[in-house]
């Protein structure tokens, strides 16, 4: 589950806005035994993904307080990709990433990449579907999860739907969890 930032909906639980600010966070389901209504009203929105693949892929980075042994680790990885004496805040990150996952006009931000050149637990878009690349494999996503498994062509260039500082962070060491589905 994630958010980005606030209140999305209105009082009809009607998307009204893409986000609310540059903090986009993905959280746990269940946390210290705290228990939401979902689309409370004047609360924030509540975002659900596959996994935690597509969640990167959607721009957002580990909630500090309900997944910080991933906050950590992805904090670490982003120290070593900008080679940085001193871990980042979170502002540095958000900052860095709303940058990379939204341009002007409010559209996500995809570029293109040699397939070779990404890491496992990168999202990209063929033929308007996306595909998660992991282990020599592309697995198409569905609502339901990962299925389908291709092997990879070589040599292709694809539209990388995961922001780029991302993609950096998994170069890194960072190792995004992945559906069930994605590991049969």
């Amino acid at each position: 589950m994630g958010n980005r930032g606030g209140a999305l909906h209105n009082s009809d639980r009607e998307i009204v806005r893409g986000y609310k600010s540059r903090r986009w966070i993905t959280c746990v389901l269940e946390f210290r035994g705290r228990h939401r209504t979902i689309m409370s009203e004047g609360r924030y929105t509540e975002l659900f993904f596959l996994d935690e693949a597509v969640s990167l892929a959607a721009g957002h980075r580990p909630c500090a307080e309900c997944r910080r042994e991933r906050y950590v680790a992805f904090k670490t990885a982003w120290q070593r990709l900008y080679k940085r004496a001193d871990p980042p805040f979170a502002d540095e990150m958000d900052l860095e990433l709303h940058r990379a996952r939204i341009d002007k006009p409010r559209q996500k931000v995809t570029y293109q990449a040699a397939l070779s050149s990404l890491p496992d637990g990168c999202l990209i878009q063929v033929e308007g579907c996306a595909y998660l690349v992991w282990a020599d494999a592309l697995l198409l996503g569905t609502p339901q999860g990962y299925a389908k498994k291709n092997g990879q062509p070589r040599d292709v260039t694809v539209t990388v739907l995961t922001p780029q500082p991302i993609v950096g962070c998994i170069r890194e060491g960072y190792r995004p969890e992945i559906h069930q589905t994605g590991l049969a």
